[in-house]
């Protein structure tokens, strides 16, 4: 089992950044062949932002390339998700998600899920 635990979220203005980070536990990060991160906004289906293999080729949803990263670091067992230039159609919770096989881009079978951390982002 893996537990995950997402931080980092709050309000921010338009054009701002924040880091969210994914803190997991049970079982080390280096283990899960694939990292992502999703949102879901008020009304909307959980989407796909970006996920991080552990081959370390990353993926990115169009609206966010340019001005998301993700990282992995398995020495803190920790997969970060740094938002720069934030809109506020960025608005939503975050998940965090692990698995360890491979996973492409836009699905959402993992096996793994953290509970999420709210971020806001004021125009």
């Amino acid at each position: 089992q893996v537990q995950l635990v997402e931080s980092g979220g709050g309000l921010v203005q338009a054009g701002g950044s924040l880091r969210l980070s994914c803190a997991a536990s049970g079982r080390t990060v280096s283990t899960m062949s694939t990292m992502g991160w999703f949102r879901q906004a008020p009304g909307k289906e959980r989407e796909f932002v970006a996920n991080a293999l552990i081959v370390g080729t990353t993926y990115y949803t169009d609206s966010v390339k340019g001005r998301f990263t993700i990282s992995r670091d398995n020495d803190k067992n920790t997969v970060f998700l740094q938002m720069n230039s934030l809109k506020p159609e960025d608005t939503a919770v975050y998940y965090c998600a692990a698995d360890p096989r491979y996973r492409v881009a836009d699905t959402m079978d993992y096996n793994y899920w953290g509970q999420g951390t709210q971020v806001t982002v004021s125009s």
